[in-house]
């Protein structure tokens, strides 16, 4: 039938596991042939519902060899929904999942409203072809005088009408013939609705999950890290003050001195890992460079953005090259990092490449709070990394 009665839900490709999704849309002439094929493979439908059911309804009827007579029933309806898939692709341009497999119920359901709304098809085509006869006998008797104005003007209302109706119920028949595809050939909207529905409850509680991670990590730093460098700073204070010889006492404040330069040092750090304040200040790009300034091993960067990007997705992008570095640092043994930042349409892209020994374990703790983190903002995070690597981390952020 006709497939421009309801647009297909606008989805992922016949690769992913959205909704069917529409290519060019096809000509006209070609659409109908589709329908004409449609209402073939509906009597097909029906055929088979009618020699199967009869043979195995006796089986069908019984607890104990229904299992069976379904499974049997359900196997040639699937090669005769098979058919109808390749007919809405030919004909009418529709894409569908590749991977995703309708239940038993859903093809046998969608088989025999395809079989009806098929047969119901050819039908107002037959009387649409009839009509069409009887309007050539009309216009050949008004052309021969045969035909009075009044009967000739009441046929005219008459057949205009019922061609109305003929044309909106194959409008309709189309529009059916579309939904119920979309609901047999890939995910329905509720199911959709429902697996967005788990997506948010789990990234959510991945979220939350990260936030805690993090706050762990934070009062691990200060606690391990700033505070008994304070204790230490404060013995060394102490025992200034209670030297008796003015050059231990200036040793012990010249190292008393040192220890809080690096107090200040841990305690930017600690800072930056909470949240950098340069993005504030000075946008994506100059923080990224402080995490090169601030790295120990050489990082390259090529920053290709030249949109301003939303601040939750400017934030992301931070942290996964900053973790994504400090991870390499720590663990990788490699000589070199590159970095790229890239803003193609609507969609940033973060890859971070280094040269080290791989095998960056996907469930460790850093990189499932950035996976969390990225999919809070409904983005992806990829981490390849074979070992002896490389090791390659890619975000895909939505800016829209």
């Amino acid at each position: 039938m006709h497939g421009d009665g309801e647009p297909a839900t606008a989805g992922n490709t016949a690769g992913g596991d959205g909704p069917a999704t529409r290519a060019a849309v096809p000509s006209l002439p070609r659409r109908g042939l589709g329908t004409l094929v449609g209402c073939a493979t509906a009597l097909l439908g029906a055929l088979y519902f009618l020699t199967a059911g009869t043979a195995l309804g006796p089986f069908l009827l019984r607890s104990r060899t229904r299992a069976g007579a379904l499974e049997v029933l359900t196997a040639g309806a699937r090669r005769l929904v098979a058919v109808e898939r390749v007919r809405r692709s030919a004909f009418f341009g529709d894409l569908f999942p590749a991977h995703y497999e309708a239940s038993d119920r859903k093809v046998l359901r969608y088989l025999a409203v395809r079989s009806s709304t098929g047969l119901l098809c050819a039908v107002v085509i037959a009387l649409l072809v009839f009509g069409a006869v009887l309007a050539g006998i009309l216009a050949y008797g008004a052309g021969r005088g045969t035909l009075d104005w009044d009967e000739l003007l009441t046929q005219v209302l008459l057949g205009g009408v019922l061609l109305f109706l003929d044309v909106q119920g194959l409008y309709s028949l189309a529009a059916l013939d579309a939904r119920t595809a979309r609901e047999c050939f890939g995910p329905s909207e509720g199911e959709l609705l429902r697996r967005r529905i788990d997506e948010l409850a789990a990234s959510r509680a991945a979220v939350v999950e990260a936030v805690d991670a993090e706050r762990r990590r934070i009062e691990r730093d200060l606690h391990d890290g700033l505070q008994q460098r304070l204790v230490a700073l404060a013995m060394l204070i102490g025992r200034a003050r209670r030297g008796r010889r003015p050059e231990q006492a200036d040793a012990l404040l010249l190292q008393a001195h040192q220890e809080a330069q690096g107090m200040l040092t841990e305690l930017r750090e600690v800072a930056w890992r909470v949240y950098p304040s340069a993005l504030d200040s000075l946008g994506l790009e100059e923080a990224i460079g402080g995490v090169a300034e601030r790295s120990g091993i050489p990082l390259r960067t090529r920053y290709e953005v030249a949109a301003p990007l939303p601040r939750p997705v400017e934030t992301a992008a931070y942290f996964v090259v900053s973790e994504s570095v400090t991870n390499a640092a720590k663990h990788s043994s490699a000589s070199e990092i590159a970095v790229t930042v890239a803003l193609d349409g609507a969609r940033l892209t973060v890859r971070v490449e280094d040269d080290g020994t791989g095998g960056a374990s996907e469930n460790g703790s850093g990189l499932t709070g950035l996976r969390s983190r990225v999919a809070a903002l409904d983005g992806v995070l990829h981490v390849h990394s074979p070992l002896g690597g490389p090791t390659t981390i890619t975000a895909e952020l939505p800016c829209a």
